[in-house]
């Protein structure tokens, strides 16, 4: 091999790796993995999301058994499920804010429906004795707190991708290779964090 090659075949590896060094620093492999670590984060907030979904039947029907006369609460609970589950979000609409912004409505919405439900186990001590709904609260307390955790951890990632690909270098490949848009993460709803309001209308009746 002449020396003319060696430094032909040099300069085209010393080429190849300052490309590749832009590349990468333009966001080819940021932008991905920071929108994948999104993604994945999001996967945990609808399994924690459809974990309390889960849990909602068998709450309603425990609680008809003690709690016969609340049956607008009950079906208030019922259809605010029916509300959250209708809306499906993939990862495609987690860069769309109308989508995002009704499933997190809906889900509020279950949420305030399920704190009538806490109200009147409050009013039906016969209702908190019942080992199988009290086991079915403790789930669902639990639930919640999962519900919370990955939402915050997905709104740390969102930042993270947010942040990603609005700053430069990776911001260039961020919009001329993947055509990328910032997700929405979610926000906190001032109506969700007030204590629901319970106007029973009879007096509950008394604990045999």
């Amino acid at each position: 091999m002449t020396a003319s090659s060696l430094r032909t075949g040099l300069f085209r590896t010393v080429l190849v790796a300052g490309a590749a060094a832009s590349l990468a620093g333009c966001g080819i492999n940021s932008v991905p993995t920071a929108e994948e670590d999104a993604k994945a984060r999001w996967a945990d907030v609808q399994s924690a999301y459809q974990r309390r979904s889960d849990l909602v039947p068998n709450l309603v029907e425990t609680a008809k058994a003690a709690a016969a006369s609340e049956t607008q609460i009950l079906t208030n609970v019922t259809e605010a499920r029916a509300s959250a589950t209708a809306i499906n979000i993939t990862t495609d609409d987690l860069s769309d804010p109308e989508t995002f912004q009704k499933f997190q409505a809906a889900q509020n919405q279950l949420t305030q429906a399920l704190g009538q439900l806490r109200s009147v186990v409050e009013n039906y001590p016969q209702l908190q004795s019942q080992a199988r709904f009290s086991d079915l609260m403790v789930q669902l307390e639990g639930t919640e707190n999962q519900i919370n955790v990955a939402r915050m951890r997905y709104n740390e990632s969102v930042q993270g991708y947010n942040t990603t690909i609005r700053t430069f270098p990776d911001a260039i490949g961020a919009k001329v290779i993947y055509g990328a848009k910032p997700m929405v993460p979610f926000a906190a709803d001032a109506a969700a964090q007030k204590a629901p309001k319970v106007d029973f209308g009879t007096t509950a009746p008394a604990a045999k």
